[in-house]
């Protein structure tokens, strides 16, 4: 919504990575240099850490658009709390193998089998593993022991481990891991932006998808902007997509830290809501003419925009209440006026009515930018 609103290309804050956007920061510049150092070593482990939502997957997605394809061959895994056997038979899959059975020992004859074929054909392979904070110790021994594959001295598999603060810590302490430390030839930790590299960002993505100055950026937003969000890319992305969003909604040309405010304490709601009770499904019905008939919608996973709308129609049933309290108080004006009956009933009267139309006001909004964005973050629900 707020793309065609300010004129825009496309949406320049999606919080799926995107390598089109990418933006290389003080530290995003060091983890390609340890990247590319690492890839031509051709063996062992490369590790990159950072706290979530700080770029790894974007870093790793602009690494695949410049590494030739025709030289090496990528397997990408986003793994679960898996243990070793699991692990072998996941990797096997990412490389498109088909193991017969389940047993570790075909799996693990297929992967050496098909490293050994794309070594005699000259390419390198490596091995991309995601949420790597997630790994059973026997699965990341198991890695240790993929890297052991060797075609005379020529290592077969090379490993690229992502994984969050925590990965790092465990790597650097666990008395059982010293086997695979030994094997580490490259590692970098992403930093979050800072106050500047904010800024730069912001103006990178907007620029990316054709931004002429429109909405205008207050003064005093970015650095505000900064410090809601720790300088953690997905962090701005997410404020960013819900400011554009209410800016759009409210028809502004500039956007200002009262805003922000706003949007911050819609999105603290949120989460409060959240905590407090399970979410259940809101579905919307298709209608049967529609083009959308023959297909499955999948279910609204926002109980609070039910809520949200309980809330809304119970303060539209005060809002009456008081305008008819207003119209009898008015029908007895000219009564009040000949005996002299002061009118402080009725202007209490008209101080709810304006507090309510404000409150309701500002749940209509909310209710609006949670449904924009419930159909807008999955393309398949346009129909809806």
């Amino acid at each position: 919504m707020y793309d065609q609103y300010y004129g825009f290309s496309g949406r320049p804050f999606q919080l799926t990575p995107d390598p089109d956007f990418y933006f290389e920061s003080g530290s995003h510049k060091k983890a390609m240099s340890y990247l590319g150092y690492g890839l031509n070593q051709g063996e062992g482990f490369i590790v990159i850490t950072g706290e979530v939502g700080a770029g790894k997957s974007t870093l790793v997605a602009h690494l695949m658009e410049r590494i030739d394809r025709a030289a090496l061959t990528v397997a990408q895994i986003v793994t679960t709390a898996l243990d070793g056997e699991e692990l072998i038979h996941v990797v096997a899959a990412a490389f498109g193998l088909e193991v017969e059975g389940r047993d570790k020992a075909s799996a693990l004859g297929a992967i050496e089998s098909f490293l050994q074929d794309e070594a005699r054909a000259g390419r390198r392979c490596l091995l991309v593993v995601d949420e790597c904070q997630n790994l059973d110790l026997t699965a990341l021994e198991e890695l240790r022991m993929l890297s052991n594959f060797q075609l005379g001295a020529h290592p077969l598999l090379q490993s690229l481990l992502l994984g969050q603060p925590e990965f790092r810590r465990t790597l650097a302490h666990h008395p059982d891991l010293e086997q695979l430390r030994q094997r580490i030839i490259a590692s970098h930790h992403l930093e979050a932006l800072d106050a500047d590299e904010v800024e730069d960002y912001i103006h990178h993505r907007l620029t990316h998808v054709g931004w002429d100055g429109r909405p205008l950026f207050e003064d005093g937003l970015l650095s505000a902007l900064y410090g809601a969000t720790d300088g953690i890319p997905r962090r701005v992305n997410q404020v960013m997509n819900r400011l554009l969003l209410l800016g759009a909604i409210e028809e502004q040309d500039a956007v200002g830290t009262a805003m922000l405010d706003a949007v911050l304490a819609e999105m603290s709601a949120d989460q409060s809501r959240g905590s407090r009770a399970e979410p259940s499904p809101l579905s919307i019905e298709p209608d049967a003419a529609s083009p959308a008939s023959d297909k499955d919608i999948d279910s609204v996973p926002a109980a609070e925009v039910a809520a949200l709308l309980a809330e809304r129609d119970a303060r539209t049933a005060d809002l009456e209440a008081a305008i008819n309290e207003l119209q009898a108080a008015g029908a007895q004006g000219s009564v009040a006026s000949e005996v002299g009956v002061d009118e402080a009933h009725v202007n209490e009267a008209l101080s709810r009515i304006e507090q309510r139309l404000a409150e309701q006001e500002r749940s209509f909004r909310h209710v609006l930018t949670m449904l924009i964005e419930w159909l807008e973050e999955d393309p398949s629900r346009e129909a809806a």
